[in-house]
């Protein structure tokens, strides 16, 4: 008797998924939190963020590293919801998050602002971003490529080979 494996289809693993979500939320926060940290200490330039009505001003450094990690918690439940409802999820998911990394690095740009300000906040924004894309994209083949079933096939399959045919 032969063992043949092949992928399960079907739903991702959720509890690895949020796992992955939950340590990509870590690693966003202390990318923002190193950006943040280079650009004022560094660069003695300013991180700037919204503060209400359309206001920008001087960004809280803990509400940027906050807000970073939940949008990785959010990119994450709209990957979960990706992977359960569309085919090609990933590619998808790197689209969406792809323009939506677009969106943060020309808000800042568009400001009337200091140049050193809005490119520094704008590369604060592609670094949060790719922070949170690349780490779930990685989960997500993760947490579906470990999903595999066991098929075993008797009869014409002839005994393997090699010791890697198994």
């Amino acid at each position: 008797m032969n063992v043949q494996t092949t992928q399960l289809e079907g739903r991702p693993d959720a509890g690895r998924l949020w796992a992955g979500g939950g340590a990509t939320a870590v690693v966003a926060a202390l990318a923002a939190l190193v950006g943040i940290l280079i650009a004022r200490g560094l660069a003695h330039v300013a991180i700037l963020a919204p503060q209400g009505a359309g206001a920008w001003g001087s960004a809280s450094t803990t509400a940027y590293v906050i807000l970073s990690g939940v949008a990785a918690l959010v990119a994450t439940g709209l990957l979960h919801f990706l992977l359960v409802t569309t085919p090609r999820a990933t590619q998808f998911f790197g689209w969406i998050m792809g323009l939506l990394v677009v969106i943060a690095m020309v808000i800042p740009l568009s400001l009337v602002v200091n140049m050193d300000d809005k490119i520094a906040t704008a590369l604060l924004n592609l670094l949060i971003g790719l922070a949170i894309t690349i780490p779930l994209v990685n989960v997500s083949y993760i947490t579906r490529a470990n999903r595999v079933r066991l098929v075993t096939r008797t009869g014409d399959v002839p005994p393997p080979t090699r010791q890697w045919d198994v």
